[in-house]
């Protein structure tokens, strides 16, 4: 994925497509900048993680730019954030993911809401970007409350 990433960046500067060029430069800084402060290597989990990274601080970001009433800033935002989900494994569907949850919870037979951690300490590693873990969170939640 890295490498790919690195070809597009190249490809976009010659179509001289600057949006795309910026945003996959800044996530090739940051996979760079992880690689070097944790001197971990790149993988693909790693760029996984940094783009899932870098929507979500984009997500949160139109959140202020539309208190700011910026809907230049928004559109760009949301421009970038359906660029970079390209980059994504195919996302999940609402039906595989309920029936990811309830199979870790078959495995880990939770009885409060205390074992949260545990339960995404076993559905993380199956669901990182391919979908949106806050949304994970919420389902988790709610199951643990019909417990």
């Amino acid at each position: 994925m890295y490498e790919k990433i690195k070809s597009d960046i190249v490809a976009f500067m010659k179509e001289k497509d600057t949006l795309k060029v910026q945003t996959l430069r800044g996530i090739k800084g940051d996979v760079d900048l992880e690689h070097i402060n944790k001197k971990v290597d790149i993988t693909d989990e790693l760029v996984i993680d940094m783009l899932s990274r870098g929507i979500k601080t984009r997500r949160e970001s139109i959140l202020e730019f539309e208190k700011g009433g910026r809907d230049d800033l928004i559109e760009k935002t949301n421009s970038e954030i359906d660029f970079l989900q390209g980059y994504l494994p195919k996302q999940l569907t609402s039906e595989e993911l309920n029936k990811i949850i309830d199979e870790v919870f078959n495995k880990v037979n939770p009885t409060s809401a205390k074992d949260m951690g545990l339960i995404m300490k076993e559905l993380t590693p199956l669901v990182k970007g391919k979908c949106d873990m806050k949304n994970v969170s919420s389902m988790i939640k709610s199951k643990l409350e019909n417990l």
